[in-house]
């Protein structure tokens, strides 16, 4: 088999959609699998979306996933430059080729003429209004004038561009590895254009034209560009490349939640949930877009999630590192189909990968919010807290932000408890039990439990009637983690504290 040599070929025209992430995932399992080369080249070709920025986030969004770039922008190579705009000259000698043998034209209609002939095919009763075998001959180009008129058209400067002469009658075929073969009729495609007026070159032109030149094995993109595979076929046959045509991967659409079209921002924004991996903020409207990163997803967790997102293993397996998936991934099991896109599947595996990190870790990221809010917190107290907070959060900011009753006393309190479950036997023994624990020299999480027990059973008032009251008092909320732990952790000293004012701001509410 020939050395695998993949490419992510993005157009930095804003923010890298969470569908171009999974593609580059795709391509990167596919290189280091077989011990290949992954390139980042970028599709600037056309210079009207160009959007400052967005080349430098795609770079940085790529790194945050651990997807590793060997050879491209960034990391150069022996086939720079890896921007197509940089690459015209290149474009242009292969554009000429095509002409000087009869497989593409110069076109100089202007967008009049072109309007008129759609207007035509319109009046005609063609709903496909295509410049293409047929309607090229009514058209004002290099196959319907004269040598010298082209000549001189040229040489005043007239606009035009270079389009492909596709076949009149002819199936053109290809072999997808996902989809099998493909057969498409010549007739079904319009002569695109491949050098546009400012002599840069379309994504058609120049792909083919890379592809080839860099030595690409595999081309993995999504099947949007399905539709343009049979014209690429044709670039290879009229450049004398069909030999060394790479194997054509189409993944399939990630779909909206509902399963119903292409998942887009607009889409991720109705459903709340990001739609890149890195918070982009477009530059001409100042728009904000909350990446996964900063919505406290990990990569690792993202990155298992993408790679789901279209393939299966064949086994029960769901977890699996990036060295995992290098190891299982093959295109074999990649679906035909569009996969629904299910955020709550992205947060459930978040929670897996938090899960599965050491308290050490965790300690980490809470510390990491409390720095951010000015606050001081010892190891030990911080590695008690993630230890009874961790299968209770999905993102690392929830240690902080569902842990804050671990640092301030709540001022208000569940409504919906305080209306069942704060009454005169509640009050009773919490008033008890506080006066226990300020007997306490030291307080854990056992002597607490042992506390709470002696005061029930002298009172005769079961535990489970006034537990939530007595966890409101400390927490503000009715539930959370281990209530003798969350004592132990604020101390003997806070936790009277906290009951004398709640008994204090809620004997109002005893009836």
């Amino acid at each position: 088999m020939r050395p695998v040599r993949v490419r992510f070929a993005p157009s930095p025209t804003g923010g890298l959609h969470i569908g171009g992430v999974r593609t580059a995932l795709y391509n990167y399992l596919l290189a280091r699998q077989h011990q290949g080369t992954m390139i980042l080249r970028i599709e600037d070709t056309d210079q009207t979306r160009f959007v400052p920025g967005a080349e430098e986030y795609i770079i940085e969004s790529l790194k945050w996933a651990g997807i590793k770039i060997d050879e491209g922008v960034g990391v150069g190579g022996p086939h720079a430059p890896y921007r197509q705009s940089e690459r015209k000259p290149i474009y242009q000698k292969y554009a000429q080729q095509l002409i000087d043998e009869g497989n593409a034209y110069y076109a100089f209609d202007t967008p009049e003429e072109l309007e008129a002939m759609r207007e035509r095919l319109k009046a005609a009763g063609v709903d496909n209004y295509q410049y293409n075998s047929v309607t090229r001959m009514q058209m004002r180009n290099s196959l319907t004038l004269s040598e010298g008129e082209v000549k001189n058209l040229i040489a005043s400067g007239t606009p035009y561009v270079i389009r492909l002469k596709v076949p009149k009658k002819e199936e053109i075929r290809l072999n997808d590895i996902i989809r099998g073969w493909v057969m498409v009729y010549s007739s079904q495609i319009d002569d695109k254009v491949l050098m546009k007026g400012d002599g840069m070159p379309t994504y058609h032109l120049a792909n083919v034209v890379d592809d080839y030149l860099m030595k690409i094995s595999h081309v993995i993109r999504g099947e949007e560009w399905l539709p343009s595979a049979p014209l690429h076929v044709l670039l290879y046959r009229f450049l004398g490349w069909e030999q060394d045509m790479p194997q054509f991967v189409h993944l399939p659409l990630i779909l909206k939640p509902d399963g119903n079209g292409k998942l887009s921002k607009r889409d991720a924004d109705k459903y709340g949930f990001p739609i890149f991996p890195r918070t982009w903020t477009d530059p001409v409207s100042g728009t904000v877009s909350v990446g996964y990163k900063d919505a406290g997803y990990l990569p690792e967790a993202l990155v298992n999630f993408l790679a789901l997102l279209g393939w299966n293993p064949g086994t029960t397996q769901e977890i699996f590192s990036m060295e995992q998936l290098i190891e299982a991934f093959s295109f074999d099991r990649v679906n035909k189909a569009g996969a629904r896109f299910d955020i709550q599947k992205a947060q459930w595996f978040n929670q897996q990968y938090l899960r599965a990190k050491s308290d050490d870790e965790l300690v980490v990221y809470l510390q990491e919010s409390l720095k951010g809010e000015n606050i001081s917190c010892d190891e030990a107290k911080a590695k008690k807290i993630v230890t009874i907070m961790r299968d209770r959060v999905t993102f690392p900011g929830e240690f902080w932000s569902q842990g804050k009753f671990f640092f301030f006393a709540p001022t208000t309190f569940d409504e919906g408890v305080i209306s069942k479950k704060w009454n005169d036997e509640a009050v009773k023994v919490l008033s008890a039990f506080k006066d226990e624990i300020a007997k306490a020299a030291t307080l854990d999480a056992a002597t607490a439990k042992a506390a709470l027990e002696q005061v029930t059973a002298t009172l005769g008032i079961g535990s489970g009637k006034i537990m939530q009251a007595l966890r409101v008092s400390l927490t503000g909320a009715g539930g959370g983690p281990d209530l003798m732990m969350i004592m132990e952790i604020i101390g003997a000293q806070e936790v009277v504290k906290r009951i004398q004012y709640a008994l204090q701001t809620l004997k109002v509410k005893v009836a």
